[in-house]
């Protein structure tokens, strides 16, 4: 794995180190699973060759150093009891804050609309794998405030805007951790130069939305709480960083002038040193 190092002068209590990584994108299945499990497994580890070895590399990273991980979604690649069971024994091993990604509760690839009644399907067996609230929870390192929500679909629910709202009157920074990245027009500029429509990101204007598909549209159009995140998130003088994972690729830059975003890429782990 790449290594990436990063500086963020907070007002910490006393200076600190803490490691950013996501999209591992582990696709293990065995004989429990149908025959179609077993292709997509033989498939996705072609398409995410360095899985394995990312993970075990970060694992060994993370006890080495007595660091804790930051993982931003998608550590699993698709629902199979080996995942889960991989999954588990890396959480079990290691001092992780997990935010979630949809990959941790896809079945099949694209298969089906991703609302919350799909995600509902398998939250509870996910969430037993890790000690946080993969969907809306906080943790304070060293004097900051570290708020992990799940937006994965692309959106923000009522109780995660009110629970982020609750965070921010704590006399701490916050850095917030989410799976997709909050749209800017460089970020945007960014992935569409790379890899064309659509930008995968949050909140995108309208007017830049106009040549996405239908499909990826409606995936993608914020609805109204989602708008006031957004809106909230930027203005917002407690919250000082974004860290987001979702497109596999690395990529810096500023929201506002108060405000910096990192996002981490699959084959990557940065050393967010925080002071």
């Amino acid at each position: 794995m790449e290594i990436l190092k990063n500086y963020l002068h907070l007002g910490a209590k006393e200076p600190f180190c803490v490691l950013h990584a996501s999209d591992t994108h582990i696709s293990y299945a065995d004989s429990r699973e149908t025959e179609r499990k077993l292709e997509l497994s033989a498939r996705r580890k072609k398409d995410m060759p360095y899985a394995e070895a990312n993970l075990a590399f970060l694992k060994e990273k993370s006890l080495n150093e007595q660091r804790t991980i930051i993982y931003t979604g998608d550590l699993i690649d698709f629902v199979s009891e080996l995942n889960y069971e991989k999954a588990e024994e890396f959480a079990n091993s290691v001092d992780i804050f997990m935010s979630a990604g949809n990959h941790e509760f896809s079945h099949y690839l694209g298969e089906a609309k991703e609302d919350a009644a799909y995600r509902n399907r398998t939250l509870p067996r996910v969430q037993k794998i890790f000690k946080n609230d993969i969907r809306c929870s906080s943790r304070i390192i060293g004097g900051v405030n570290f708020v992990a929500i799940d937006n994965s679909y692309y959106l923000f629910e009522q109780e995660q805007l009110d629970f982020l709202k609750k965070e921010a009157k704590k006399e701490y920074p916050i850095i917030l951790c989410v799976h997709v990245p909050l749209y800017t027009r460089e970020f945007y500029d960014f992935v569409i130069g790379n890899d064309g429509y659509p930008a995968y990101l949050m909140s995108v204007p309208e007017e830049l939305m106009q040549n996405y598909t239908q499909h990826r549209y409606e995936q993608q159009k914020q609805d109204e709480i989602t708008r006031d995140a957004f809106d909230f998130i930027v203005n917002c003088k407690n919250i000082r960083a974004i860290l987001s994972g979702h497109l596999h690729d690395d990529f810096e830059g500023k929201v506002n002038d108060n405000l910096y975003q990192i996002t981490t890429g699959k084959n990557t782990v940065r050393e967010i040193y925080i002071d």
